[in-house]
């Protein structure tokens, strides 16, 4: 069989700590499109900033009724992903996320290429992603931090403790929703 298709694939030995994340944010209501819209400029001077680590961003739009739109990011290491989302202006971007959510819900899904996987669905609904066939879990306790979630051993404070988002109802295990 003779094709004419130009059939490539990529080496990727000299990456073995890659990182990918999907990460989303979905119109909940109205005013969630002015939130959306509004993290467009700031998550381009982001990456134009070339923050250490970050290899590669693409952004992309999963729906528009209701509005929902994405990005793929690579990463080196989830060392240099967990670093920047640690510091500004990702950290203030999420302390005032969890403050108020703007109309919006907000997922990532991270993929290594180790082999670990986790996820954040916040006010996200209906279910995607890895909520469409896992069980749903609270993200509290041992599910908290993303770095947790996926059994790194990052030992760096979150940008908010769960102490700071739930007050006197910190978590006393994880329960399933």
């Amino acid at each position: 069989m003779h094709t004419t298709v130009n059939r490539r694939t990529v080496d990727l030995s000299a990456y073995p700590d890659l990182v990918v994340v999907y990460l989303g944010m979905r119109v909940n209501r109205a005013t969630g499109l002015k939130t959306l819209i509004g993290f467009g400029p700031k998550i381009s001077r982001s990456v134009a900033d070339q923050p250490v680590g970050l290899l590669c961003h693409e952004n992309f739009v999963f729906s528009f009724f209701p509005m929902h739109a994405g990005m793929r990011q690579y990463w080196r290491d989830m060392e240099s992903l967990l670093r920047w989302t640690r510091s500004d202006p990702h950290r203030v971007w999420w302390k005032n996320f969890l403050r108020n959510s703007g109309g919006t819900g907000f997922w990532h899904e991270t993929y290594t290429l180790r082999g670990g996987m986790e996820a954040i669905y916040d006010d996200i609904a209906p279910k995607i992603g890895f909520m469409s066939f896992a069980p749903i879990i609270a993200a509290r306790g041992s599910m908290f931090t993303a770095a947790h979630r996926s059994a790194h051993p990052d030992t760096s404070a979150p940008v908010v403790s769960e102490a700071e988002l739930y007050g006197d109802h910190a978590a006393t295990g994880d329960q399933q929703e």
